[in-house]
Protein backbone atom coordinates (compact mmCIF):
# COMPACT_ATOMS: atom_id res chain seq x y z
CA UNK A 1 0.00 0.00 0.00
CA UNK A 2 1.51 3.20 -0.59
CA UNK A 3 0.09 6.42 1.19
CA UNK A 4 1.18 10.20 0.36
CA UNK A 5 2.15 10.61 4.19
CA UNK A 6 2.15 8.16 7.11
CA UNK A 7 2.37 9.61 10.33
CA UNK A 8 3.43 7.49 13.18
CA UNK A 9 1.29 8.13 16.64
CA UNK A 10 -2.36 9.06 17.26
CA UNK A 11 -2.02 11.50 20.38
CA UNK A 12 -2.16 15.43 19.89
CA UNK A 13 0.23 15.52 17.31
CA UNK A 14 -1.02 12.67 15.05
CA UNK A 15 -4.37 13.75 15.03
CA UNK A 16 -4.03 17.31 14.00
CA UNK A 17 -1.61 16.55 11.64
CA UNK A 18 -4.12 13.65 9.93
CA UNK A 19 -6.42 16.96 9.57
CA UNK A 20 -4.15 19.20 7.99
CA UNK A 21 -2.81 16.87 5.40
CA UNK A 22 -6.00 14.74 4.53
CA UNK A 23 -8.94 18.14 4.50
CA UNK A 24 -6.52 20.55 3.86
CA UNK A 25 -3.58 19.15 1.03
CA UNK A 26 -5.97 16.71 0.18
CA UNK A 27 -3.44 13.94 0.82
CA UNK A 28 -3.85 10.51 1.05
CA UNK A 29 -2.40 10.22 4.34
CA UNK A 30 -2.81 7.65 7.12
CA UNK A 31 -1.72 7.15 10.83
CA UNK A 32 -0.32 3.94 12.15
CA UNK A 33 -0.67 3.96 16.10
CA UNK A 34 0.66 1.53 18.54
CA UNK A 35 -1.93 1.92 21.28
CA UNK A 36 -5.43 0.16 21.12
CA UNK A 37 -7.13 3.94 21.13
CA UNK A 38 -6.36 7.48 20.75
CA UNK A 39 -4.37 9.53 23.56
CA UNK A 40 -0.62 9.30 22.70
CA UNK A 41 0.80 9.78 26.32
CA UNK A 42 -2.50 9.79 27.56
CA UNK A 43 -3.14 6.22 26.35
CA UNK A 44 -0.04 4.85 28.52
CA UNK A 45 -0.32 7.30 31.46
CA UNK A 46 -2.97 6.05 33.55
CA UNK A 47 -1.52 5.63 37.10
CA UNK A 48 -2.71 6.94 40.04
CA UNK A 49 -2.78 10.19 40.25
CA UNK A 50 -1.83 11.15 36.31
CA UNK A 51 -3.17 14.73 35.21
CA UNK A 52 -2.13 17.30 33.28
CA UNK A 53 -0.04 20.05 34.51
CA UNK A 54 -1.52 22.22 32.05
CA UNK A 55 -4.88 24.32 33.00
CA UNK A 56 -7.38 22.94 30.57
CA UNK A 57 -8.82 25.94 29.09
CA UNK A 58 -5.05 26.13 27.62
CA UNK A 59 -4.24 22.34 26.96
CA UNK A 60 -6.35 21.99 23.75
CA UNK A 61 -7.10 22.59 20.08
CA UNK A 62 -6.89 26.28 19.43
CA UNK A 63 -7.27 25.98 15.72
CA UNK A 64 -11.24 25.81 15.62
CA UNK A 65 -13.41 28.06 17.46
CA UNK A 66 -16.32 25.83 17.14
CA UNK A 67 -14.65 23.05 18.92
CA UNK A 68 -13.92 25.01 21.99
CA UNK A 69 -17.76 25.52 22.07
CA UNK A 70 -18.47 22.64 21.74
CA UNK A 71 -16.05 20.82 24.57
CA UNK A 72 -14.99 22.28 28.04
CA UNK A 73 -13.60 20.61 30.41
CA UNK A 74 -14.91 19.59 34.19
CA UNK A 75 -12.12 20.23 35.87
CA UNK A 76 -8.73 22.98 36.32
CA UNK A 77 -6.04 19.94 35.61
CA UNK A 78 -7.74 17.07 33.30
CA UNK A 79 -6.91 13.65 34.08
CA UNK A 80 -6.41 10.73 31.39
CA UNK A 81 -9.65 9.77 30.99
CA UNK A 82 -11.02 13.47 30.20
CA UNK A 83 -8.20 13.72 27.96
CA UNK A 84 -8.62 10.45 25.78
CA UNK A 85 -12.52 11.58 25.66
CA UNK A 86 -11.83 15.07 24.37
CA UNK A 87 -9.20 13.88 21.52
CA UNK A 88 -12.61 11.50 20.95
CA UNK A 89 -14.46 13.92 20.40
CA UNK A 90 -12.00 15.43 17.98
CA UNK A 91 -11.46 12.68 15.84
CA UNK A 92 -15.15 11.93 16.03
CA UNK A 93 -16.21 15.37 14.58
CA UNK A 94 -13.38 15.25 11.88
CA UNK A 95 -14.42 12.08 11.19
CA UNK A 96 -10.60 10.89 11.86
CA UNK A 97 -10.88 7.69 12.86
CA UNK A 98 -10.70 6.08 9.03
CA UNK A 99 -7.76 6.42 8.75
CA UNK A 100 -6.26 5.22 11.71
CA UNK A 101 -4.70 1.99 12.13
CA UNK A 102 -4.56 0.97 16.02
CA UNK A 103 -1.98 -1.53 17.61
CA UNK A 104 0.08 -0.82 14.73
CA UNK A 105 3.72 -0.25 15.81
CA UNK A 106 6.14 1.61 13.61
CA UNK A 107 9.25 -0.59 13.55
CA UNK A 108 11.82 0.88 10.61
CA UNK A 109 11.62 3.14 8.08
CA UNK A 110 14.04 3.15 5.30
CA UNK A 111 14.42 5.97 2.90
CA UNK A 112 14.47 4.94 -1.43
CA UNK A 113 16.70 7.35 -2.42
CA UNK A 114 15.72 5.85 -6.00
CA UNK A 115 11.73 5.93 -5.99
CA UNK A 116 12.24 9.38 -3.46
CA UNK A 117 10.06 7.78 -0.90
CA UNK A 118 10.14 5.79 2.58
CA UNK A 119 9.59 1.93 2.87
CA UNK A 120 7.97 1.88 6.20
CA UNK A 121 7.44 -1.32 8.41
CA UNK A 122 5.27 -2.29 11.32
CA UNK A 123 5.83 -4.60 14.36
CA UNK A 124 3.84 -7.57 12.72
CA UNK A 125 6.28 -7.68 9.14
CA UNK A 126 3.65 -5.02 7.49
CA UNK A 127 4.96 -2.84 5.01
CA UNK A 128 3.76 0.13 2.85
CA UNK A 129 5.31 2.53 1.68
CA UNK A 130 4.87 6.60 1.77
CA UNK A 131 6.20 10.16 -0.20
CA UNK A 132 6.64 11.73 3.63
CA UNK A 133 6.91 10.31 7.25
CA UNK A 134 5.45 11.82 10.20
CA UNK A 135 6.98 11.20 13.35
CA UNK A 136 4.30 12.40 16.15
CA UNK A 137 5.44 9.53 18.69
CA UNK A 138 5.68 12.15 21.24
CA UNK A 139 8.72 13.33 23.50
CA UNK A 140 8.02 11.18 26.71
CA UNK A 141 6.73 7.96 25.47
CA UNK A 142 9.44 5.90 26.15
CA UNK A 143 9.47 4.48 29.78
CA UNK A 144 12.59 4.43 31.15
CA UNK A 145 13.48 1.37 33.35
CA UNK A 146 16.42 1.39 35.38
CA UNK A 147 19.23 -1.13 35.56
CA UNK A 148 18.84 -2.17 39.08
CA UNK A 149 20.38 -5.70 39.61
CA UNK A 150 17.86 -8.16 40.62
CA UNK A 151 14.87 -7.02 39.12
CA UNK A 152 13.99 -10.83 37.79
CA UNK A 153 14.12 -12.40 40.74
CA UNK A 154 11.41 -9.85 42.40
CA UNK A 155 8.64 -12.04 43.33
CA UNK A 156 6.09 -9.55 43.56
CA UNK A 157 4.39 -7.22 41.27
CA UNK A 158 6.50 -4.42 39.38
CA UNK A 159 4.86 -1.39 37.07
CA UNK A 160 6.52 1.52 34.99
CA UNK A 161 3.89 4.68 35.42
CA UNK A 162 3.72 5.14 31.82
CA UNK A 163 3.09 1.28 30.58
CA UNK A 164 0.47 1.19 33.31
CA UNK A 165 -2.08 -1.51 33.15
CA UNK A 166 -5.21 -0.30 31.81
CA UNK A 167 -7.72 -2.24 34.05
CA UNK A 168 -5.51 -0.34 37.10
CA UNK A 169 -3.92 -1.78 40.14
CA UNK A 170 -5.00 -2.74 43.25
CA UNK A 171 -2.62 -1.32 46.52
CA UNK A 172 -5.24 -2.50 48.76
CA UNK A 173 -3.33 -4.02 52.04
CA UNK A 174 -0.42 -3.98 50.06
CA UNK A 175 3.44 -2.91 50.71
CA UNK A 176 4.25 -0.38 47.83
CA UNK A 177 8.08 0.78 46.74
CA UNK A 178 7.58 3.69 44.62
CA UNK A 179 11.33 4.86 42.98
CA UNK A 180 11.36 8.17 42.02
CA UNK A 181 10.06 11.74 42.66
CA UNK A 182 9.19 13.63 39.51
CA UNK A 183 6.52 15.25 38.36
CA UNK A 184 4.95 11.48 38.10
CA UNK A 185 5.92 9.88 41.65
CA UNK A 186 5.07 13.00 43.06
CA UNK A 187 0.93 12.83 41.48
CA UNK A 188 1.38 8.98 42.09
CA UNK A 189 2.26 8.90 45.76
CA UNK A 190 -0.96 10.56 47.53
CA UNK A 191 -3.38 8.44 45.39
CA UNK A 192 -0.98 4.89 46.53
CA UNK A 193 -0.74 6.22 49.66
CA UNK A 194 -4.44 5.88 50.08
CA UNK A 195 -5.06 2.33 50.28
CA UNK A 196 -1.24 0.69 50.58
CA UNK A 197 -1.14 -1.44 53.62
CA UNK A 198 2.31 0.82 53.25
CA UNK A 199 4.43 2.96 51.13
CA UNK A 200 7.72 3.52 50.94
CA UNK A 201 9.14 6.47 48.98
CA UNK A 202 12.87 6.32 47.39
CA UNK A 203 13.86 9.62 47.01
CA UNK A 204 16.47 9.88 43.97
CA UNK A 205 16.24 13.61 43.90
CA UNK A 206 14.44 15.71 46.22
CA UNK A 207 11.76 18.20 44.37
CA UNK A 208 10.13 21.65 44.37
CA UNK A 209 6.26 21.61 43.83
CA UNK A 210 3.92 23.82 43.79
CA UNK A 211 -0.15 22.78 44.93
CA UNK A 212 -2.41 22.25 41.85
CA UNK A 213 -5.11 23.58 43.55
CA UNK A 214 -7.54 21.32 41.28
CA UNK A 215 -11.09 21.80 41.39
CA UNK A 216 -14.52 21.55 39.55
CA UNK A 217 -14.75 24.21 36.83
CA UNK A 218 -17.48 26.70 37.11
CA UNK A 219 -20.52 27.34 34.74
CA UNK A 220 -19.33 30.96 34.64
CA UNK A 221 -16.02 29.99 34.01
CA UNK A 222 -16.66 27.61 31.03
CA UNK A 223 -19.25 30.64 30.38
CA UNK A 224 -15.86 33.36 30.77
CA UNK A 225 -13.55 30.65 28.56
CA UNK A 226 -16.45 30.94 25.88
CA UNK A 227 -16.31 34.51 25.62
CA UNK A 228 -12.79 35.21 25.52
CA UNK A 229 -11.46 32.59 23.16
CA UNK A 230 -9.78 34.88 21.13
CA UNK A 231 -7.58 36.07 23.81
CA UNK A 232 -6.73 33.36 25.48
CA UNK A 233 -5.66 31.84 22.26
CA UNK A 234 -3.36 35.04 21.72
CA UNK A 235 -1.84 34.28 24.92
CA UNK A 236 -1.11 31.36 24.33
CA UNK A 237 0.56 31.54 20.82
CA UNK A 238 2.43 34.52 22.01
CA UNK A 239 4.35 33.62 25.33
CA UNK A 240 7.78 32.05 26.01
CA UNK A 241 5.77 28.89 27.16
CA UNK A 242 2.91 28.52 25.61
CA UNK A 243 0.33 28.64 28.34
CA UNK A 244 -2.56 31.17 28.51
CA UNK A 245 -0.72 33.32 31.33
CA UNK A 246 1.66 35.91 30.73
CA UNK A 247 5.22 36.22 33.02
CA UNK A 248 5.23 39.14 34.82
CA UNK A 249 7.59 41.94 33.95
CA UNK A 250 9.16 42.62 37.08
CA UNK A 251 12.52 41.35 38.79
CA UNK A 252 12.69 40.28 41.88
CA UNK A 253 14.92 43.13 42.74
CA UNK A 254 12.45 45.17 41.90
CA UNK A 255 10.21 44.64 44.97
CA UNK A 256 11.33 44.26 48.43
CA UNK A 257 11.64 41.72 50.61
CA UNK A 258 8.41 41.99 52.11
CA UNK A 259 6.51 42.19 48.85
CA UNK A 260 8.38 39.41 47.66
CA UNK A 261 7.27 36.89 50.03
CA UNK A 262 3.79 38.17 49.55
CA UNK A 263 4.07 37.94 46.19
CA UNK A 264 4.93 34.66 46.33
CA UNK A 265 2.16 33.92 49.00
CA UNK A 266 -0.52 34.67 46.63
CA UNK A 267 0.71 32.38 44.11
CA UNK A 268 1.07 29.47 46.54
CA UNK A 269 -2.81 29.95 47.20
CA UNK A 270 -3.38 30.44 43.67
CA UNK A 271 -1.48 27.14 42.56
CA UNK A 272 -0.25 25.48 39.61
CA UNK A 273 2.47 26.58 37.39
CA UNK A 274 1.81 30.17 37.37
CA UNK A 275 4.29 30.54 40.41
CA UNK A 276 7.47 30.42 37.99
CA UNK A 277 5.17 33.60 36.23
CA UNK A 278 6.07 35.66 39.09
CA UNK A 279 9.34 37.22 38.31
CA UNK A 280 10.71 37.70 34.59
CA UNK A 281 14.19 36.78 36.25
CA UNK A 282 13.43 33.45 38.04
CA UNK A 283 15.06 31.56 35.12
CA UNK A 284 18.14 33.74 34.56
CA UNK A 285 19.39 35.44 37.79
CA UNK A 286 20.56 32.71 40.29
CA UNK A 287 19.30 35.28 43.64
CA UNK A 288 16.13 35.92 42.27
CA UNK A 289 15.94 32.26 41.50
CA UNK A 290 17.03 31.69 45.56
CA UNK A 291 14.26 33.80 47.01
CA UNK A 292 11.66 31.00 45.39
CA UNK A 293 13.87 28.43 46.20
CA UNK A 294 13.82 29.08 49.78
CA UNK A 295 10.33 30.03 50.13
CA UNK A 296 9.62 26.86 48.82
CA UNK A 297 11.84 25.17 50.58
CA UNK A 298 10.60 26.33 53.59
CA UNK A 299 6.73 25.78 52.66
CA UNK A 300 7.84 22.03 52.65
CA UNK A 301 9.44 21.94 56.39
CA UNK A 302 6.51 23.55 57.54
CA UNK A 303 3.87 20.61 55.87
CA UNK A 304 5.96 17.99 56.83
CA UNK A 305 5.74 17.29 60.60
CA UNK A 306 8.96 14.63 60.85
CA UNK A 307 12.54 17.03 60.66
CA UNK A 308 14.41 14.35 59.74
CA UNK A 309 12.19 13.75 56.66
CA UNK A 310 11.54 17.55 55.89
CA UNK A 311 14.97 17.51 55.39
CA UNK A 312 15.61 15.09 52.96
CA UNK A 313 12.49 16.23 50.95
CA UNK A 314 13.78 20.13 50.64
CA UNK A 315 17.79 18.84 50.42
CA UNK A 316 17.21 19.96 46.47
CA UNK A 317 20.14 20.49 44.88
CA UNK A 318 18.85 22.63 41.32
CA UNK A 319 17.50 25.73 41.38
CA UNK A 320 13.80 26.22 41.06
CA UNK A 321 12.37 25.24 37.61
CA UNK A 322 15.46 23.97 36.55
CA UNK A 323 14.18 21.12 35.68
CA UNK A 324 10.69 20.18 35.52
CA UNK A 325 8.76 21.91 37.77
CA UNK A 326 5.69 19.66 39.87
CA UNK A 327 2.33 20.86 41.19
CA UNK A 328 0.97 18.41 43.21
CA UNK A 329 -2.44 17.56 45.54
CA UNK A 330 -1.14 17.04 49.03
CA UNK A 331 2.48 15.36 47.85
CA UNK A 332 3.80 16.55 51.25
CA UNK A 333 1.10 16.26 53.57
CA UNK A 334 1.60 12.63 52.23
CA UNK A 335 4.79 12.10 54.72
CA UNK A 336 2.68 12.89 57.81
CA UNK A 337 0.60 9.61 57.20
CA UNK A 338 1.48 6.84 59.62
CA UNK A 339 1.74 4.09 56.45
CA UNK A 340 4.24 6.46 54.63
CA UNK A 341 7.88 6.46 54.92
CA UNK A 342 10.87 8.42 53.01
CA UNK A 343 13.97 6.56 52.08
CA UNK A 344 16.81 9.08 50.82
CA UNK A 345 18.76 7.23 48.38
CA UNK A 346 21.92 9.84 48.80
CA UNK A 347 22.17 8.88 51.78
CA UNK A 348 20.58 5.61 51.61
CA UNK A 349 21.42 3.90 47.80
CA UNK A 350 19.74 1.08 46.53
CA UNK A 351 22.32 -1.65 46.35
CA UNK A 352 19.76 -4.08 44.47
CA UNK A 353 16.30 -5.36 44.00
CA UNK A 354 15.50 -8.77 45.92
CA UNK A 355 13.17 -11.61 45.84
CA UNK A 356 11.61 -9.96 48.71
CA UNK A 357 11.98 -6.43 47.83
CA UNK A 358 14.29 -3.58 47.64
CA UNK A 359 18.04 -3.63 49.57
CA UNK A 360 19.90 -0.29 50.53
CA UNK A 361 22.84 0.22 52.02
CA UNK A 362 21.39 0.12 55.58
CA UNK A 363 18.29 -2.47 55.33
CA UNK A 364 16.25 -4.45 53.19
CA UNK A 365 12.38 -3.25 52.50
CA UNK A 366 10.01 -6.17 51.87
CA UNK A 367 7.64 -5.54 49.32
CA UNK A 368 5.18 -6.44 47.17
CA UNK A 369 5.26 -4.31 44.48
CA UNK A 370 7.35 -1.63 43.19
CA UNK A 371 5.99 1.20 41.30
CA UNK A 372 8.85 2.80 38.86
CA UNK A 373 8.27 6.16 38.36
CA UNK A 374 11.60 7.06 36.71
CA UNK A 375 10.45 8.84 33.64
CA UNK A 376 11.50 8.35 30.41
CA UNK A 377 13.62 8.02 27.54
CA UNK A 378 12.82 11.96 26.43
CA UNK A 379 12.72 13.51 23.03
CA UNK A 380 15.00 11.10 21.42
CA UNK A 381 14.22 7.58 22.85
CA UNK A 382 10.63 7.39 20.94
CA UNK A 383 12.28 8.08 17.60
CA UNK A 384 15.41 5.91 18.21
CA UNK A 385 13.05 2.89 19.13
CA UNK A 386 12.34 3.02 15.36
CA UNK A 387 14.99 1.95 12.84
CA UNK A 388 14.95 5.00 10.50
CA UNK A 389 17.18 5.19 7.86
CA UNK A 390 18.19 7.86 5.53
CA UNK A 391 20.39 8.21 2.61
CA UNK A 392 22.73 5.74 1.83
CA UNK A 393 21.30 3.78 4.58
CA UNK A 394 22.74 6.37 7.23
CA UNK A 395 20.90 5.18 10.66
CA UNK A 396 19.71 7.75 12.68
CA UNK A 397 20.75 5.81 16.00
CA UNK A 398 24.28 6.05 14.48
CA UNK A 399 23.60 9.83 13.79
CA UNK A 400 22.70 10.34 17.29
CA UNK A 401 25.03 8.81 18.94
CA UNK A 402 26.73 12.14 20.33
CA UNK A 403 23.52 13.51 20.56
CA UNK A 404 20.33 14.85 17.83
CA UNK A 405 20.89 17.01 15.55
CA UNK A 406 17.88 18.36 13.80
CA UNK A 407 17.30 21.92 12.05
CA UNK A 408 14.12 23.47 14.10
CA UNK A 409 13.34 20.26 15.71
CA UNK A 410 11.72 19.51 12.65
CA UNK A 411 14.17 17.02 10.31
CA UNK A 412 17.41 16.02 10.02
CA UNK A 413 20.24 16.10 7.61
CA UNK A 414 20.01 13.35 5.37
CA UNK A 415 16.64 12.15 5.90
CA UNK A 416 14.40 13.94 3.12
CA UNK A 417 10.70 14.30 3.56
CA UNK A 418 11.12 13.08 7.69
CA UNK A 419 9.51 15.20 9.86
CA UNK A 420 9.80 15.46 13.53
CA UNK A 421 6.59 17.02 15.87
CA UNK A 422 8.24 18.56 18.71
CA UNK A 423 11.58 16.71 18.58
CA UNK A 424 14.45 17.53 20.10
CA UNK A 425 16.13 20.64 19.23
CA UNK A 426 12.37 22.30 19.45
CA UNK A 427 10.93 23.98 22.82
CA UNK A 428 8.50 20.83 22.84
CA UNK A 429 8.61 19.81 26.93
CA UNK A 430 9.40 23.49 27.99
CA UNK A 431 5.57 24.58 26.60
CA UNK A 432 2.32 24.00 26.65
CA UNK A 433 2.40 20.71 24.36
CA UNK A 434 -0.65 21.14 22.12
CA UNK A 435 0.36 25.08 21.23
CA UNK A 436 3.43 24.03 20.05
CA UNK A 437 2.14 20.65 18.36
CA UNK A 438 0.09 23.16 15.96
CA UNK A 439 2.76 25.41 15.64
CA UNK A 440 4.82 22.18 14.75
CA UNK A 441 2.21 20.48 12.31
CA UNK A 442 0.97 23.90 10.28
CA UNK A 443 4.67 24.61 9.51
CA UNK A 444 5.29 21.14 8.65
CA UNK A 445 1.87 21.28 6.51
CA UNK A 446 2.87 24.31 4.67
CA UNK A 447 6.30 22.97 4.06
CA UNK A 448 4.89 20.19 2.42
CA UNK A 449 2.80 22.60 0.75
CA UNK A 450 5.58 24.52 -0.57
CA UNK A 451 7.24 21.55 -2.17
CA UNK A 452 4.53 20.17 -4.00
CA UNK A 453 3.23 23.94 -5.17
CA UNK A 454 6.49 24.18 -6.70
CA UNK A 455 6.83 20.26 -8.30
CA UNK A 456 9.88 19.51 -6.26
CA UNK A 457 9.86 15.74 -4.88
CA UNK A 458 12.11 16.32 -1.00
CA UNK A 459 13.20 18.70 1.41
CA UNK A 460 15.45 18.15 4.25
CA UNK A 461 17.91 20.69 6.11
CA UNK A 462 21.36 21.42 4.90
CA UNK A 463 24.02 19.57 7.13
CA UNK A 464 25.57 23.21 8.12
CA UNK A 465 21.76 24.53 9.07
CA UNK A 466 21.57 21.44 11.54
CA UNK A 467 24.93 22.11 13.43
CA UNK A 468 24.35 26.13 13.46
CA UNK A 469 21.11 25.48 15.04
CA UNK A 470 22.06 22.80 17.56
CA UNK A 471 24.73 25.39 18.69
CA UNK A 472 21.70 28.02 19.27
CA UNK A 473 20.34 25.71 21.23
CA UNK A 474 23.13 25.61 23.74
CA UNK A 475 23.72 28.64 23.71
CA UNK A 476 19.52 29.34 24.90
CA UNK A 477 19.81 27.06 27.35
CA UNK A 478 23.07 28.32 28.53
CA UNK A 479 21.62 31.49 29.03
CA UNK A 480 19.10 30.17 31.69
CA UNK A 481 19.42 28.25 34.95
CA UNK A 482 17.96 25.00 32.99
CA UNK A 483 21.95 24.11 32.03
CA UNK A 484 23.04 24.60 36.02
CA UNK A 485 20.83 21.40 36.22
CA UNK A 486 23.11 18.46 34.16
CA UNK A 487 21.40 16.05 36.15
CA UNK A 488 17.87 17.07 34.45
CA UNK A 489 15.99 14.46 31.97
CA UNK A 490 16.50 17.72 29.75
CA UNK A 491 19.88 16.38 29.68
CA UNK A 492 19.02 12.96 29.03
CA UNK A 493 20.63 12.33 32.41
CA UNK A 494 18.32 9.84 33.71
CA UNK A 495 19.32 7.00 30.93
CA UNK A 496 22.49 5.31 31.69
CA UNK A 497 24.58 5.26 28.54
CA UNK A 498 22.52 8.60 26.78
CA UNK A 499 24.62 11.51 25.95
CA UNK A 500 24.76 14.57 28.05
CA UNK A 501 22.71 17.31 25.37
CA UNK A 502 20.57 19.47 26.76
CA UNK A 503 18.09 19.03 23.74
CA UNK A 504 15.08 21.68 24.11
CA UNK A 505 15.07 24.62 22.53
CA UNK A 506 14.76 26.93 25.76
CA UNK A 507 14.76 30.35 23.94
CA UNK A 508 10.75 30.84 24.11
CA UNK A 509 7.71 28.98 21.75
CA UNK A 510 7.40 33.15 21.09
CA UNK A 511 10.65 33.30 19.65
CA UNK A 512 10.84 29.94 18.28
CA UNK A 513 7.69 30.54 15.77
CA UNK A 514 8.68 33.72 14.89
CA UNK A 515 12.12 31.86 13.35
CA UNK A 516 10.59 29.01 11.96
CA UNK A 517 8.19 31.94 10.44
CA UNK A 518 10.95 34.11 8.98
CA UNK A 519 12.73 30.76 7.05
CA UNK A 520 9.49 29.82 5.92
CA UNK A 521 8.81 33.63 4.60
CA UNK A 522 12.89 33.44 3.23
CA UNK A 523 11.87 30.32 0.78
CA UNK A 524 13.01 27.72 3.51
CA UNK A 525 16.01 29.15 4.18
CA UNK A 526 18.26 26.27 5.20
CA UNK A 527 16.78 23.38 3.65
CA UNK A 528 17.73 21.68 0.56
CA UNK A 529 15.13 20.79 -2.12
CA UNK A 530 14.88 18.69 -5.23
Amino acid sequence: MHYDALIAGAGFAGLYQLLCLRDRLGLKARVFEAGGDLGGTWYWNRYPGARCDSESHAYRYFFSRELAEEWQSTERYPGPAEIRAYLDHVARKFDLRRDIRFNTRVTAAQFDEAEKLWRIETESGETCTATWFVAAVGCLSSANVPAIPGLADFRGRWYHTGQWPHEGVDFAGKRVGQIGTGSTGIQAAPVIAETAAHLTVFQRTANYSVPARNAPLSPEFHRWAREHFEEIRAIAQSTVNGHAFRIEERNVADVSPEECQRIYEAAWEKGGLQFRATFKDLLTDRAANATAAEFLKARIRAIVKDPATADALADIDHPYSAKRPPIDTGYFETFNRPNVALVNLRQDPIERITPEGIRTKSKEHPLDIIVFATGFDALTGPLLKMDIRGRGGRSLREDWKAGPETYLGLQVPGYPNFFTITGPGSPSVLTNMPVAIEQHVEWITDCIAHVRRNGLATVEPAAEAARAWGERVQEAAKATLLYDAKHSWYFGANVEGKPQVFMPYAGGLNRYRRICEGIAARGYEGFVTG
